[in-house]
């Protein structure tokens, strides 16, 4: 069987893109690389690794390409995601966090050695600042 060899896209669906934009862009510090109007919104996580905003209702019909048709999603609720940080930045990540008004919810010390600090952005999804090591294959 073929092998997955890594993980694309992320996406979160959210309720006001530019309130997002400004949580992502500024709190977080991603890099935004593209959006389509209030329907999307693109940032680059590391290379090859993109985390993609979506308008809550806005990808309910197919979106057609030059390439191809992209079938209709949506997602309601709030989700759960991790970003991978450095361990010697947990503690400038918690105070950047305080800094910018965003609440710390809870804070993890894992058995094989990792913290995590997590809160939510602006569409209550609960966002995690992980850091190695946290699971077992991952150093």
């Amino acid at each position: 069987m073929p092998r997955v060899s890594g993980i694309l896209e992320t996406c979160l669906y959210v309720a006001d893109m530019a309130r997002a934009h400004a949580f992502y862009a500024d709190v977080i510090g991603l890099e935004h690389i593209h959006a389509d109007g209030d329907r999307i919104s693109v940032y680059e996580v590391r290379p090859e690794q993109v985390l993609i905003l979506f308008l809550q209702g806005g990808t309910l019909a197919p979106v057609e390409t030059p390439g191809g048709s992209i079938p209709p999603h949506d997602g309601s609720g709030p989700t759960h995601m991790a970003f991978l940080v450095d361990g010697d930045d947990i503690a400038g990540w918690r105070a950047h966090l305080e800094a910018k008004g965003v609440g710390i919810e809870s804070e993890v010390a894992w058995p094989k050695g990792g913290r995590s600090l997590y809160f939510r952005d602006p569409d209550e999804h609960v966002l995690e600042l992980a850091t190695p090591p946290l699971w077992s294959r991952l150093r």
